[in-house]
């Protein structure tokens, strides 16, 4: 059993997604040689992920609407659950994209999950919470997921200590140890 997961920020979550579906397609299609499955991916995580913009290469490289290709119809079973994380705050994507996406996915028969973080922008997330210290609520609901199948891993996680902030008192204990003087 793997437990390989792919998860991918803004245009990162684009391109993973992107890269994700045009193996899905492959596979669907068989006779291509692949170097990998999409059944080795537990899940897809994508984190305030947008569609291509640009009139030229949007119906090609624009997830939204080539998952919409009749002919693509069976690489969409192939799909791994797809969970899409999005901050309501995000003026650089908005999460109506995510919420659309997630809509066109589960229409289609994938499965999909939006978790919308209300107040949050582009970088809180995976930026700014972290550095805050204290609750993460992205980086608990991933390992949530990922560790759904391991009542031991679970007990573990529910025992761990609140995360330390990042800065300053952290960056301060390592320069610490880094700093020669």
């Amino acid at each position: 059993m793997y437990r390989i997961y792919l998860m991918g920020q803004s245009a990162g979550a684009h391109i993973s997604f992107c890269a994700l579906l045009e193996q899905a397609i492959k596979e669907s299609r068989g006779g291509e040689s692949i170097l990998w499955s999409i059944s080795q991916i537990k899940a897809y995580f994508g984190l305030s992920g947008g569609i291509m913009e640009g009139e030229e290469s949007f119906e090609k490289f624009s997830p939204e609407l080539k998952i919409k290709d009749p002919s693509i119809r069976d690489a969409i079973s192939l799909l791994p659950p797809i969970i899409l994380f999005h901050g309501t705050s995000d003026y650089s994507i908005p999460s109506h994209a995510s919420k659309t996406f997630a809509d066109v996915l589960r229409r289609l028969g994938a499965s999909a999950e939006l978790v919308l973080y209300y107040g949050k922008t582009h970088t809180d997330l995976f930026l700014q919470d972290p550095l805050r210290g204290g609750k993460d609520e992205l980086f608990d609901h991933i390992i949530s997921v990922i560790h759904a199948d391991d009542k031991e891993a679970l007990a573990k996680d529910a025992m761990a200590p609140p995360r330390e902030r990042l800065v300053p008192e952290l960056l301060l204990k390592m320069a610490r140890y880094i700093s020669p003087f």
